[in-house]
């Protein structure tokens, strides 16, 4: 049976918020917490960036549900062998409830300390050293690594959970798809795309869960919801691999002036009608995910998670 969780948006939220919001997902019958992991926000208007493992630490003490990060990069702003002390803590402080849900990330976030930006097909080739190296550090034993990408010497985790944290992969292309399933312990992607999940699948991921995000936005005003995801996400609709190349919030912006109202009006379930809300949730249960995180655009947290309660999550049980 598909579960359902929320999305929690870093990119327009301040910490507060994001906890807060933790807690409205979990009164209103949601089941799990995605939390995104970026540097900065996509442009402007989404105005937010905390740092993820503080919200996570804030969010052990405040809700009983899981929590994964959709998706952390593992290959250039933070070393592999950081990202996995941080992550087996975040699992510890969960009570083993945390999944580490990583991609190949993009330039806005991951070239701020000057490194090169690497094409698509060495970000995967060092995404794959990286889960290598997180890995071995998450056994609890002295690591060293000296490989084409990372050197670790000597590194031990000393606060790890009882299981190693499962490694969750994100891809939206076919390569990218295939080494998720050689390489995660789970599949990450944001459309109902069952070709993607079929080569996860066969590539190893075999019957391991397969995970999808989806934003709406409810308001009881079609048009203004309309404008406010047009607003706030109109970044989503740029087309090809423009997501992972561009360096700025601003050249976001610059890119998402060709992105028009309607076309967020063709691609974004917005305003108060529950069956457009069920069905849009439902291409996801039909392509055969195991949990969708649905995520809220704008300000108006507690309307969506009441709409959600009574007229959403009741008819897709």
């Amino acid at each position: 049976m598909t579960q359902y969780g929320y999305f929690l948006s870093s990119e327009e939220h301040t910490p507060a918020e994001l906890v807060e919001q933790a807690r409205m997902a979990e009164q209103a019958g949601f089941t799990a917490l995605w939390i995104s992991d970026h540097y900065h926000p996509w442009n402007g208007e989404q105005g937010q960036s905390p740092f993820v493992w503080s919200v996570i630490g804030a969010l052990s003490q405040a809700v009983s549900l899981p929590v994964e990060t959709a998706v952390t990069c593992p290959i250039i702003r933070t070393h592999p062998a950081v990202l996995a002390q941080a992550a087996a803590t975040s699992a510890v402080q969960l009570g083993g409830r945390f999944r580490l849900g990583i991609g190949s990330g993009e330039a806005l976030n991951e070239h701020i300390l000057g490194d090169p930006w690497p094409e698509a097909s060495v970000r995967l080739e060092m995404m794959e050293e990286a889960v290598r190296v997180m890995r071995l550090l998450f056994t609890g034993e002295q690591v060293s690594h000296h490989g084409k990408h990372y050197t670790v010497e000597n590194a031990r985790l000393y606060t790890v959970p009882d299981e190693p944290v499962p490694i969750d992969v994100s891809a939206f292309g076919p390569l990218a798809a295939e080494v998720a399933g050689r390489i995660g312990d789970g599949f990450i992607t944001m459309a109902p795309d069952t070709t993607s999940i079929e080569r996860f699948r066969r590539s190893g991921g075999g019957t391991k869960p397969v995970m999808a995000g989806l934003k709406v936005c409810w308001g009881t005003d079609e048009e203004e919801a309309v404008r406010t995801a047009h607003r706030l996400w109109a970044n989503e609709q740029l087309p090809g691999e423009l997501p992972q190349i561009l360096p700025t919030p601003s050249h976001f912006e610059q890119a998402s002036e060709l992105v028009t109202a309607d076309r967020v009006r063709e691609n974004v379930t917005c305003g108060p009608d529950p069956d457009a809300h069920v069905a849009a949730v439902k291409g996801y249960v039909d392509a055969g995910f195991d949990t969708v995180y649905i995520n809220q655009i704008g300000k108006d947290q507690q309307g969506f998670f009441d709409f959600y309660r009574t007229k959403v999550l009741p008819q897709l049980d």
